[in-house]
């Protein structure tokens, strides 16, 4: 018998289908860890300066590129990038969402965003010299084509999972993702140290990791394509038209009758904004070591190494705490102690390694918990047949997509020239964040979607 609001499948199936769909996490987060958090921003700036004029990359370089008539500082230019990438995805992935939700081979859409948007990826393997230009193509493309495959892995959550089972299979997936990350970053970083021994430049080392995040990417993107299985459109508005046209037409019924999810729309709220803080924060993390605290290129990869397999840790513990106190009370104390995090990383003194680490193992623990308990939460108030639409929206805002606190955190440090009072402006973000999840009802939430509320959330 299939229960309304259920995925119809077993639950023996649906587990092999949830283990096949966490693979994606562990494809993905290779080019968001190597690429995004680690190599890219401090990479770029060094070329862009160099086409600035600048000569000493262990210097800040406050002299400007020309991008489409603007001047930009090179040492913004990486939150530049990001912050268009995702304006450009606000305009792009709502109508990618709406195809999804009415497409009856969402693994497919995953996989053709995902090879696609590694094949972008793989073109950093040329950003070298003083021709930034190659790496602003390939990072913007990259990230817009990798937020659409993330809408429809999202999508597809709904379809394996019953809501009581959610916490756990994203938190799992959330792990998974940070292991794998965390595997191709070490081996990076082995590359990386030993490129004197392998008889290779400093350069073509970075150029090299840049090309395997793409390579990873696409290869491992094969098991979750090969393994899954699609499942039919449900409770689809109809509208008339082909497929595009349905789907423009269903994003216009949508956000339309969005004002009777009140809840969702302030989770989403707060999503916006905290999530910003998160993303900006583990953006531009690399940045504020190398150029600000003045750490080396190699501990700076060891730390961030070391927050992937921390937050292997800190996703399964937030999994356990939402299953006894619900993944809306976690995601609500996950905001407070990231104002912690931003307020110490403030006080950090220069080229002092172990606090710097210290820093490293809190970011961890945080991180993999409000990042897996936001996504499974969201799923709970999203209305039937409207998934792809919504984690389009969601998505916007999600990792390494963020434009509020890129663009802020590139603005601050125009104007001051220091990196410190750039990550200090980001504790707004979640202030906001928290304040709008304090507003939140969230048993209200679940059940006006239309949903089941799980045990947990209920207490």
């Amino acid at each position: 018998m299939v229960v309304s609001g259920f995925a119809d499948l077993a639950p023996l199936r649906r587990r092999s289908q949830q283990r096949a769909w966490n693979w994606y996490d562990w494809a993905n987060s290779a080019y968001y860890t190597t690429v995004l958090s680690v190599l890219f921003a401090p990479y770029m700036i060094t070329v862009a300066g160099r086409a600035a004029g600048c000569t000493d990359p262990d210097e800040t370089c406050d002299r400007t590129v020309s991008v489409l008539g603007l001047h930009l500082a090179a040492g913004s230019l990486p939150a530049y990038l990001t912050s268009f990438a995702t304006i450009a995805s606000a305009f792009v992935l709502p109508v990618v969402g709406a195809f999804v939700d009415r497409s009856p081979r969402k693994k497919w859409n995953m996989a053709g965003f995902a090879f696609a948007g590694s094949a972008c990826c793989m073109l950093l393997f040329w950003l070298r010299g003083d021709q930034w230009q190659i790496g602003a193509f390939a990072v913007v493309s990259s990230s817009i084509l990798g937020g659409c495959s993330l809408v429809a892995y999202y999508a597809i959550l709904v379809d394996i999972s019953t809501e009581a089972e959610r916490d756990a299979v994203s938190s799992r997936g959330w792990a998974f993702g940070y292991l794998g990350g965390g595997l191709l970053l070490a081996i990076n970083l082995g590359v990386f140290l030993g490129h004197s021994a392998l008889g290779i430049g400093s350069g073509l080392a970075v150029r090299l990791s840049l090309l395997s995040a793409g390579v990873w990417w696409a290869g491992f993107t094969l098991i979750p394509l090969l393994r899954l299985r699609d499942v039919a459109p449900q409770d689809v508005v109809a509208v008339q038209g082909g497929l595009w046209a349905r789907s423009f037409g269903q994003l216009a019924t949508t956000l339309r009758e969005m004002r009777a999810y009140p809840m969702t729309l302030t989770f989403l709220g707060a999503y916006l904004f905290y999530n910003d803080g998160i993303q900006t924060v583990i953006a531009e993390a690399s940045t504020y070591g190398a150029k600000q605290l003045h750490i080396a290129q190699t501990v700076l990869i060891a730390t961030i190494l070391l927050i992937q397999f921390v937050a292997f840790g800190g996703a399964l513990f937030f999994g356990r705490l939402a299953a006894r106190y619900g993944g809306y009370r976690a995601i609500l104390g996950g905001t407070f102690a990231w104002m912690v995090v931003v307020v110490a990383a403030i006080a950090l003194p220069e080229r002092n390694v172990p606090l710097f680490m210290v820093l490293a193992v809190a970011i961890g623990v945080v991180l993999g918990g409000t990042q897996a308990l936001s996504r499974s939460f969201f799923s709970l108030l999203i209305p039937r047949g409207r998934e792809g639409e919504y984690f389009s929206l969601y998505n916007a805002c999600e990792r390494g997509t963020s434009w509020f606190g890129t663009l802020l955190f590139g603005v601050v440090f125009q104007v001051t020239g220091s990196y410190r009072p750039a990550i200090f402006a980001l504790i707004v973000f979640f202030v906001l964040g928290a304040a709008l999840l304090l507003r939140l009802d969230p048993r209200r939430g679940v059940e006006e979607a239309g949903n089941r509320v799980p045990a947990a959330l209920a207490r």
